[in-house]
């Protein structure tokens, strides 16, 4: 994670799943592993965030632009999704933060796959646009 406050994030967010996915531990492994794995997975998800929102920063032109310090850029970020419909709040949460596919995301919210994409898609445009508007004013 090259950051030891952020490691120690990723590993408290790691075992929080752990605890609340324990009854999916089938028991045919070793326990130890199924947490190392849990723990390397929101690590791997954090890396992933980090890229995906470092992108979006950059396709906006925000963090080039006005030299946005990262934690304004992360209010920003809150607000905006903040104001998105509670469906397309939920599909990013459960696709960028819970690592989930739009197949496990549908079957969370009770729709077919390609809605799931969907929803994310208008999501991403309207935070896209958020950010512009943002950076225009």
């Amino acid at each position: 994670m090259h950051d030891a406050e952020t490691a120690e994030d990723v590993v408290q967010e790691a075992f929080a799943k752990a605890i609340v996915r324990r009854t999916s531990f089938r028991g045919s492994g070793d326990t130890t592993a199924w947490v190392w794995r849990i723990v390397v997975n929101a690590a791997l998800s954090r890396r992933r965030r980090r890229r995906l929102e470092a992108l979006a920063l950059e396709r906006t032109g925000l963090a080039a632009e006005t030299g946005a310090e990262p934690v304004a850029v992360d209010d920003d970020l809150r607000r905006h999704v903040a104001r998105l419909p509670k469906r397309q709040r939920l599909a990013l949460f459960l696709h960028y933060y819970a690592d989930m596919d739009y197949e496990t995301i549908g079957r969370v919210l009770g729709i077919a796959p390609g809605t799931v994409g969907k929803l994310l898609h208008d999501a991403r445009a309207t935070l896209r646009r958020a950010f512009e508007e943002d950076s225009d004013a």
